[in-house]
């Protein structure tokens, strides 16, 4: 995860489409549909379609028609198919204070990613957009010609100023290959997302809970800083944050990662 190129170039997570709105169609929508195996997959596809549309509208964001196809997949793991794999780490110290996590320092190898950095008027906007772009690539807008599967976290790269008070608009949206693909990634078919493999790096992860957005990421930096014995070590500039798990869920699952200076 280098500080260069597409690697950690800006991003962060929001109350906005992602990964945490299609799981809460699975787990919430779907509640309210015919039985399995009574729908047929057209009209599966445009009520997903449509609740996406709803979701999008209050960030001022289209979701194109062609969106329907990818939505579906995404949302039932490609017809239950695959399952959602953990990007692997090895754990290599935890701080730990009245029994609570502070942070974890971790290893992670070098890995391809597939990631898109994306410049539009509103911050909630380049997420939306970016993400869209990664479910294609994900969903057989690839060389391979086939639906990769879903890897977690999926994680957005933010960038702040000197004095932390404020994100950059500039947002880089990154998906972890599965490991079968690691090897051979497969190549996207939009030229604005690109596989590159980030190296081998050392993080400091802080959990929290809750909503994602400007807010509660600059909250989060200035925590886990505090936290921290020596934050010098890492990139002052450029941040990651983890999402795992949906609004629904009673206690989100977030992370904010810094990556310590190589």
């Amino acid at each position: 995860m280098d500080p260069g190129g597409c690697r950690l170039n800006g991003g962060g997570g929001g109350d906005m489409i992602t990964l945490e709105d299609l799981e809460s169609v699975s787990e919430e929508q779907l509640l309210n549909s015919p039985e399995e195996g009574q729908q047929e997959p057209q009209e599966e596809q445009g009520r997903l379609l449509r609740y996406w549309t709803d979701v999008a509208r209050g960030h001022q964001v289209e979701v194109p028609t062609d969106m329907a196809e990818p939505i579906r997949q995404i949302t039932t793991d490609n017809e239950g198919t695959h399952t959602r794999e953990q990007v692997p780490y090895t754990l290599l110290t935890r701080k730990e204070k009245c029994g609570e996590v502070v942070f974890e320092k971790r290893h992670y190898e070098k890995a391809h990613w597939a990631c898109i950095t994306v410049h539009e008027d509103t911050y909630e906007q380049s997420i939306c957009y970016g993400f869209m772009k990664i479910m294609r690539y994900i969903c057989q807008q690839n060389s391979a010609g086939r639906y990769l599967g879903l890897t977690i976290p999926i994680v957005t790269v933010v960038r702040t100023d000197e004095t932390h008070r404020s994100l950059s608009r500039a947002v880089t949206v990154a998906y972890y290959l599965p490991p079968p693909h690691q090897s051979d990634p497969p190549r996207p078919h939009d030229p604005e997302v690109t596989v590159e493999q980030w190296p081998a790096a050392v993080i400091y992860s802080r959990a929290f809970t809750g909503v994602t957005n400007e807010l509660t990421i600059l909250h989060e930096i200035s925590s886990l800083a505090e936290a921290l014995d020596r934050p010098a070590v890492c990139v002052s500039d450029s941040f990651i944050i983890a999402g795992y798990t949906n609004p629904a869920a009673a206690h989100r699952q977030n992370e904010i990662w810094f990556l310590e200076r190589p």
